[in-house]
């Protein structure tokens, strides 16, 4: 009788591996989840890695207040050059887009028709005259006539009232002439201000009307220049207060600038408050010598109105905005950040003035906002 040996399989030997690998990689993820607690409590308190920042000091000032508004800019005068007499153009002494002065010509009309009707009335003026001098030769004969009982005075009164005649006629033949002659120097157009022609609108040879519809060509002066805009009704009694005492500078600066374009002076308040909008129109003078302020153009008016002294300045990228309104990241004596809160009083270009919150040489963070919070360790570096 045979015994059947029963044999039992051997343990497949990659179980071990794989329950090792399982205890690995959970002991892998407990390492890093207490890393990452331990780099979140290292920034809570400060710890870790310092944090490289561009800071500035919080100075005090003397900062003018301004009002700030857009502005346009326009001509000092404007004139839409017309024909005063009908005829035709013969020559044109100018190019478009050309300086001219006052009583330049700009175009000759053909003056041939009204050189004729200037001939005429002399024509008629020297006629006249001489009819006027017969007159006047008959009545001293009739008046020795009349003293001595040779006429009868009603004789006597016809030849004076031809004499009286005549004068008016003279009178009359003599603004005839002047009419006549003003025709002809109607006939050369002159520009009657200093200033920039625009397109010639009417070529050389076309047919002009006195005041025709269409101007022949619009000048615009432009030395000086009047720059327009209108600010806020709240600043009408500080700006008024201000215009009484002295004259109020306004700079102009174009669009994409931080450069000042010219400087002039303000010269006009409007007199009625616009109800619509809550603005006051107002205008400033420039010399504009230099040509910087074009007729039309938009640029940004900034009229000083005081001195402000003492005034705690930040530079503007400091100042940051939250949920609670706005703060700046300070730098503490142990190089740590602090987050304060601060009142703005107001902005002044690229640096802000703060009514609240922070005290003269303390550092403000200007760079580097986006990887701070509070009482993490910081490298300043000065702006």
């Amino acid at each position: 009788m045979k015994l059947k040996v029963s044999r039992r399989a051997p343990a497949r030997p990659y179980s071990a591996g794989i329950a090792g690998l399982a205890v690995c990689l959970l002991a892998a993820s407990l390492s890093a989840c207490s890393e990452k607690q331990s780099s979140a409590a290292e920034k809570k308190t400060g710890g870790g890695p310092a944090v490289p920042v561009i800071v500035a000091s919080v100075a005090t000032k003397t900062v003018p207040l301004r009002v700030q508004a857009i502005g346009n800019v326009e001509s000092y005068a404007t004139v839409s050059v017309k024909a005063r007499v009908d005829g035709q153009i013969v020559k044109v002494f100018f190019a478009d887009g050309q300086e001219v002065a006052t009583g330049q010509p700009l175009f000759q009309l053909d003056p041939r028709p009204f050189e004729a009707l200037l001939q005429q009335a002399e024509a008629a003026l020297q006629r006249d005259k001489a009819q006027l001098e017969r007159a006047r030769v008959q009545e001293e004969r009739y008046k020795d006539l009349l003293q001595k009982n040779f006429v009868s005075p009603d004789a006597y009164a016809q030849f004076r009232t031809n004499v009286d005649t005549a004068q008016a006629t003279v009178r009359a033949d003599e603004a005839a002439v002047e009419n006549a002659r003003l025709q002809v120097e109607y006939t050369t157009i002159r520009s009657p201000i200093t200033g920039r022609t625009g397109k010639i609108m009417i070529q050389l040879g076309n047919m002009v009307k006195a005041n025709d519809t269409g101007p022949l060509v619009v000048i615009n002066q432009i030395t000086p220049v009047y720059l327009s805009f209108a600010v806020p009704e709240q600043y009408l009694a500080e700006i008024r207060k201000y215009m009484a005492e002295r004259k109020l500078p306004v700079e102009a600066r174009l669009p994409d600038s931080v450069n000042t374009a010219a400087t002039g002076e303000l010269a006009f308040i409007d007199n009625a408050v616009d109800a619509t909008t809550g603005t006051v129109k107002l205008r400033a003078v420039f010399e504009n010598k230099d040509r910087a302020l074009w007729p039309g153009q938009f640029v940004t008016a900034s009229l000083t109105l005081r001195e402000q002294h003492d005034a705690v300045v930040v530079p503007s990228q400091a100042v940051q905005t939250g949920p609670k309104g706005t703060f700046v990241f300070v730098v503490k004596p142990e190089l740590t950040a602090e987050m304060r809160d601060v009142v703005v009083e107001r902005v002044d270009g690229e640096q802000t003035l703060i009514a609240k919150g922070l005290a003269p040489g303390e550092r403000v963070v200007t760079t580097g906002q986006s990887r701070l919070v509070p009482g993490i360790k910081v490298v300043p570096k000065p702006s």
